[in-house]
């Protein structure tokens, strides 16, 4: 049999590493897709000039770009056969990546369980993103619910792995010469600095965008996911295409500049989940929680530890008086961003 069904729940073993296909060299129109599919208007991913301002030789790729360029890498090996992509943790950006870097991955398998239906189990994997000269570039935990080939196949022994519910400020990664002392707060487009936000604060991104089957169909195949719940109708019951959870993400990101304009980089990916499905047709909004703040080594360089919730519904609303996620939710996302001090 030479084409691929992809892998089942059955199929992955504990401590495996699976080397990815197919590496890709970025170039500047990466760049220019994303910031046509999203409102994406951070400075320092917008400006040559604005980058070296900031200590930086050019503006990289978006953070959320290189992730999507990662993540879609995985697709093939590890959700094929997806139902849903439930969560992330450990995430960290170790260096950025600019239009000429190409990109490789590879991913552990760190824990199985099935679930209690035998239909199908989560499969939890660390992946690492490499650059043309081995470096390592992007690292992250992820896991997904895969459905079994075989129902009668026999269920591995349940291990769940102990991730950290934060990545500690101590293990966040400075680019290199980044310098935000010479910062221009007029060609970012806001005033706001670490100093201004105060943890616990709620700030209502205030804009939405509906979403339009076309667009999250070009995202996902611009970043070569070919999760099949994502493009074929007959994966679901209900006919109905998901939405690719990692469009939701940077639909999120790029919403919340209205308040957040300079919090530039990504830095930390501490916990994310998809809350509830999302479809073509909904209007999607933003809303941000700061949860900490902390310092960190880099000249006039702090960092913002923000809750990222994209909804269909009203800002600081989550859960309901179960603990559980509200409908309308659909992402709850918590990293860590590099902002001027």
């Amino acid at each position: 049999m030479k084409t691929n069904p992809g892998r089942f729940f059955e199929d992955y073993r504990l401590g495996e590493t699976i080397v990815h296909a197919v590496p890709r060299t970025i170039s500047g129109g990466e760049r220019a897709l994303y910031h046509a599919l999203y409102p994406a208007r951070h400075a320092l991913y917008s400006s040559d000039q604005f980058a070296r301002s900031c200590g930086l030789a050019a503006s990289p790729l978006d953070d959320l770009a290189a992730f999507h360029v990662v993540f879609g890498k995985t697709v093939p090996d590890i959700s094929l056969n997806a139902v849903a992509n439930l969560g992330y943790a450990e995430g960290r950006w170790l260096q950025p990546v600019f239009p000429g870097n190409t990109l490789r991955s590879e991913s552990t398998v760190i824990g199985l369980k099935e679930n209690s239906n035998g239909k199908s189990g989560v499969v939890y994997v660390r992946t690492k993103a490499f650059n043309q000269d081995d470096e390592p570039v992007l690292e992250y935990v992820r896991w997904v619910m895969v459905r079994k080939g075989r129902p009668d196949a026999p269920a591995p022994a349940a291990v769940v792995p102990q991730l950290a519910p934060v990545v500690v400020p101590e293990a966040l990664v400075m680019p290199r010469r980044l310098d935000f002392t010479r910062y221009n707060f007029a060609l970012a487009g806001e005033p706001h600095r670490w100093g201004d936000y105060e943890v616990g604060e709620v700030i209502d991104h205030v804009d939405g965008v509906t979403i339009e089957e076309a667009e999250h169909m070009l995202a996902t195949r611009l970043w070569q996911n070919t999760s099949k719940v994502h493009f074929d109708v007959t994966q679901r019951e209900d006919g109905k295409r998901l939405i690719y959870g990692g469009h939701i993400i940077s639909l999120a990101r790029s919403l919340s500049f209205n308040g957040l304009a300079n919090a530039q980089m990504i830095v930390a990916l501490n916990a994310g989940a998809h809350a509830n499905p999302c479809f073509a047709g909904d209007t999607v909004r933003a809303w941000s929680e700061v949860l900490d703040r902390a310092e960190t080594s880099a000249p006039g360089v702090g960092a913002l530890r923000l809750r990222l919730v994209a909804t269909t519904g009203k800002a600081g609303d989550l859960r309901g008086s179960d603990g559980k996620y509200l409908p309308e939710v659909l992402l709850d996302l918590d990293y860590w961003a590099l902002i001027p001090l």
